[in-house]
């Protein structure tokens, strides 16, 4: 697959061979599912919890007479069924993570990039870097390439320039190239690669093992 390369100002740079074994995969929505929801329960905190009946702060003596009362005999107030009890089988603190194979996470984000590629929402940019830090030289530079909902993959390092002008843009995200992952891709419009990020996705699929 042959694309050409655009600098910021939305002139062309050439262009750029990528390799379909990554982005000429047919998508697959079932394991584009699992790899995305791989992703969301691994950040998820976990840090829910509630009290269950040895935790409440409340007396644990008998409040009432075993017999005589007319009612269910009761030991203590701290028991799920009385208002300012512990609660039953409550939520506790815990990992959400669960596992999926390398092989999976791989075939997941080559199925995100080849997706962007065949819908034509893919971008390979020259080189994402800015001489100042101008939020409003990146918007002109977006409005020519039509960007206004993207995911933009620099290389090893984001420009610093770079980075602090789309930071206070909406809708768009910076990452160096180790960010890459099939969440960010999917959710937005376009994606925008540097030469930079191309060789270091091409390297990353080539080293043996190496999943997203």
């Amino acid at each position: 697959m042959k694309l050409d390369v655009l600098k910021l100002d939305g002139s062309k740079a050439g262009s750029v061979e990528l390799d379909d074994a990554i982005f000429g995969v047919a998508p697959r929505a079932d394991i584009l599912h699992r790899v995305v929801r791989y992703q969301l329960a691994k950040r998820r905190a976990g840090t829910h919890d509630t009290q269950n009946r040895g935790e409440v702060s409340r007396t644990h003596s008998k409040f009432g007479k075993q017999k005589g009362s007319g009612g269910a005999r009761h030991g203590s107030r701290n028991a799920p069924i009385f208002r300012g009890g512990g609660v039953a089988h409550g939520p506790h603190p815990r990992s959400h993570a669960h596992s999926l194979n390398k092989k999976v996470r791989a075939l997941g984000m080559k199925m995100a990039l080849s997706a962007k590629a065949a819908e034509g929402s893919l971008i390979i940019l020259d080189q994402a870097t800015l001489d100042a830090p101008k939020t409003k030289v990146l918007l002109e530079n977006f409005g020519k390439l039509g960007l206004t909902n993207a995911l933009v993959i620099g290389g090893a390092q984001v420009d610093t320039n770079f980075q602090l002008a789309a930071r206070n843009v909406p809708n768009v995200d910076v990452l160096p190239a180790a960010g890459l992952n099939v969440y960010d891709v999917l959710r937005r419009h376009k994606l925008v690669l540097s030469r930079d990020a191309i060789e270091a996705i091409s390297a990353r699929f080539a080293s043996k093992g190496e999943a997203a």
